[in-house]
């Protein structure tokens, strides 16, 4: 993740937070390719999931560990539901095949990281 910034916030320097803004990132860029058919369809909908693992990676993070906790299912939710949008797009020839696998791997990495993450809090109960 390269940005500027003279503000920095906590959640930022979690490395699971770091690789979604990152997958959003990658996810932006495929569905500017994606036909306009699929604008309010595929495009919306994978652009929205994406974007969603990272925002409520930050918006639970400043919250107790439980609620934290909540936001972070509803992270891993959302890289699930990225699953399926990838895959949709490859089946539709929207993507490559190294594209596919390269979502896949990034997505399985976040979803082990928020799952790691999710364990550790409720160690600390």
């Amino acid at each position: 993740m390269k940005f500027e910034s003279n503000y920095h916030f906590s959640f930022e320097n979690l490395i699971v937070y770091q690789k979604a803004i990152s997958f959003g990132e990658i996810v932006n860029e495929l569905v500017e390719t994606f036909p306009k058919k699929e604008i309010f369809r595929l495009t919306s909908q994978f652009s929205r999931a994406a974007d969603s693992i990272a925002a409520n990676i930050s918006e639970g993070s400043a919250s107790t560990d439980a609620n934290f906790n909540r936001y972070l299912k509803m992270a891993w939710d959302s890289s699930h539901e990225c699953v399926t949008w990838n895959t949709k797009a490859y089946l539709r020839k929207y993507i490559s095949k190294d594209q596919f696998e390269s979502n896949r791997a990034l997505l399985t990495e976040i979803g082990k990281m928020i799952s790691s993450l999710r364990r550790k809090l409720n160690i600390k109960k």
